[in-house]
């Protein structure tokens, strides 16, 4: 069954344009920007939402806790049940989740309706998060991948360097719950878009699909998820505590244009990754780790430095910009084709754990020995991910990609 669904693949690879479906695939990077979007933007909410609901700060904080969670434990068991449901309808079933909630969430006087409402749509976004780079990669061929995945992926910086700026200002203007209500504007465009654009495909019939046991022991996998882990562990440490690191160069009122700087390197990275990635995986993710490795010791020698701090912060973002392109990508390529569609949940379920571990982690290390100590740790969380990344250059990252000729 195996061979009769890679021949079919074949022959729709072979009658697929030379070029990107441009809307199909910004399509599916508008669903990643909704899922960042309803993710973090109650952070620069806070405030106004503890009045709203009459809790505090603290209680507020915990509506991107609960989508979080809603992410982490739903991505691989959702995978698991819907992979041979065909793809559009799936998808559409996903963004109507996100109208209806994120709705609810705007509409809510109860806090409990509302941890509720940001669990679901966690859920559906850790549903999302399983499904878009397999969808964007059958949409081209083989040589095309890399860059049908760095599309896809596009709406993730712009949500973290434009949507959050954008809906706290908003925010302010008219109110959050408003705010909450644009967002399921934005979905209801997305249907359209998607029923529009977006090309529908079959799911995997059960026998065809591989289990999480079998992809989690493929050749390669285990070492690009550890790469995952340590990579996205030390990002989220000084991501998630970025204000009070900034407090020693004295940037603590500065943070919006520092985080700018970091979106905007971030979108230059996405653009060169897209370019590249087809041919230089490995040289990008090790140069992509070199770097952050050296936005560490430049923080750890020149922390206190305004002017210090801005280079590394851009440094940073070209560094960080097409980490998610990359990763998919290379777990994509070591998973094949029949076992894309539980890799990815299981990157989702990795990646949601560094999010958590970093806030742990990084608050432990405020607490306990200030935010000084971030770089050090970071510099050795990169250097194991960069030993890792180097050792895996037969399966993980190989020094020889495939590419449509070959296979």
């Amino acid at each position: 069954m195996s061979h009769i669904s890679s021949s079919t693949d074949l022959a729709q690879s072979a009658n697929m344009p030379a070029k990107l479906p441009w809307l199909a695939l910004l399509a599916l990077a508008m669903t990643g920007f909704i899922c960042i979007l309803t993710e973090t933007i109650p952070a620069g909410l806070l405030p106004l939402i503890g009045e709203g609901l009459n809790i505090t700060k603290a209680m507020a904080g915990q509506l991107v806790t609960l989508y979080a969670l809603g992410s982490l434990v739903a991505a691989i068991p959702f995978a698991m049940f819907t992979g041979s449901v065909r793809r559009r309808p799936l998808l559409i079933a996903i963004i109507t989740v996100f109208l209806v909630f994120n709705s609810i969430t705007a509409l809510s006087t109860s806090y409990a309706l509302t941890l509720t409402a940001r669990f679901i749509a966690g859920v559906a976004a850790g549903a999302a998060w399983g499904m878009v780079a397999g969808y964007a990669r059958r949409m081209v061929p083989e040589a095309l991948r890399g860059r049908a995945l760095a599309v896809a992926m596009v709406g993730t910086p712009i949500a973290l360097t434009f949507g959050v700026p954008a809906g706290t200002l908003l925010g302010d203007l008219i109110g959050w719950r408003p705010v909450f209500g644009l967002m399921s504007l934005l979905t209801l465009v997305l249907i359209v878009w998607v029923l529009w654009k977006v090309p529908d495909y079959p799911g995997q019939p059960a026998e065809e699909r591989m289990t999480v046991r079998q992809v989690f022991v493929l050749p390669g996998i285990r070492p690009i998820l550890m790469v995952v882990l340590t990579w996205m562990l030390a990002h989220n440490i000084l991501y998630t505590y970025i204000a009070p690191f900034l407090e020693r160069a004295g940037l603590a009122e500065r943070v919006d244009l520092v985080l700018l700087v970091f979106g905007l390197a971030a979108l230059v990275s996405i653009w060169v990754i897209g370019l590249l990635i087809d041919h230089k995986l490995r040289l990008l993710v090790l140069v992509s780790l070199i770097g952050f490795a050296l936005v560490s010791v430049a923080l750890l020698a020149g922390g206190t430095s305004a002017s210090v701090v801005y280079a590394a912060v851009a440094l940073w973002g070209l560094t960080f910009g097409g980490a998610a392109t990359l990763l998919q990508t290379a777990l994509a390529d070591a998973s094949g084709e029949e076992g894309v569609d539980i890799v990815m949940p299981i990157n989702t379920t990795v990646w949601n754990l560094a999010i958590a571990g970093g806030g742990i982690a990084g608050g432990i290390l405020l607490d306990m020995v200030g935010a000084q100590a971030f770089p050090g740790v970071l510099l050795i969380l990169l250097l194991v991910a960069l030993i890792i990344a180097f050792s895996a250059k037969k399966h993980g990252f190989p020094r020889k990609q495939k590419t449509s000729q070959g296979s």
